[in-house]
């Protein structure tokens, strides 16, 4: 029997008419999103500038998260689905990240979307998703520290990518980041200067609302990011 896996796939427009359309997507992808098959948790997601971490929104840059109960629905929706390749018919480029989750922690609305199916192996590489929604009160601390940790992250050794999105701008906010393997991941996360500031910060003040924390290890990358495909180096990870 199939376990449950999660896709998130990255979606770059280039013209004005397409993110104008994208943009509308935001809104509009609950209905058919809602009824694929398969489909246990699914979102949108918009992303941000600088980098994808920045108060102000990037109008190329999108983002489709969605946690399947087997690999074989998941399949079927990207080969058959008619909405899924209009966002691929009117964008420039996709990436499709495969994913099972080996630690996952808090909630997002209300619920637990990612099923731990697989062992933690420290030599592969690893996803995390981090997710929050901010107290109001707050917000204008938390967007402070955001440019310096952003900075902090670009060239740290073993990342392979990282942006940040969310569903609504400001209140809403996600983290997505590969890495070539957990030590890299946790040295980052642990001894990062502006990281641990922030993290200590979300402790001391109660930032959140709600927020999430989950790690999974890719195991299969298909299409490009900024032509090629991030994970391609990686002899562990299947490539389409």
């Amino acid at each position: 029997m199939q376990s449950s896996i999660a896709t998130i796939t990255f979606f770059n427009y280039g013209k004005a008419s397409s993110r104008w359309w994208a943009f509308k997507q935001m809104g509009l992808a609950h209905e058919f999103l809602s009824s694929v098959p398969g489909v246990s948790f699914y979102k949108m997601l918009g992303s941000g500038g600088a980098r994808g971490f920045s108060i102000w929104p990037n109008f190329g840059a999108y983002g489709l998260l969605m946690v399947w109960q087997n690999e074989s629905a998941a399949e079927k929706f990207f080969a058959e689905n008619e909405h899924y390749a209009e966002l691929v018919q009117k964008s420039s480029e996709q990436w499709t990240i495969y994913m099972r989750s080996f630690q996952s922690h808090g909630y997002w609305e209300g619920q637990q979307p990612f099923e731990e199916t697989i062992d933690f192996k420290p030599d592969q590489p690893v996803c995390v998703i981090t997710r929050a929604t901010i107290h109001t009160k707050y917000l204008w601390r938390f967007w402070r520290f955001v440019p310096p940790v952003s900075r902090s992250v670009h060239d740290k050794d073993g990342k392979i990518f990282t942006i940040g999105i969310g569903e609504l701008p400001i209140v809403q906010q996600a983290t997505f980041s590969v890495w070539r393997n957990a030590e890299s991941m946790k040295a980052y996360a642990y001894k990062s200067e502006y990281h641990k500031k922030v993290v200590q910060k979300t402790r001391e003040l109660g930032w959140y609302k709600e927020e999430l924390f989950a790690r999974f290890h890719p195991y299969r990358s298909t299409g490009s990011w900024n032509g090629k495909n991030p994970l391609a180096e990686s002899p562990l990870i299947e490539q389409a």
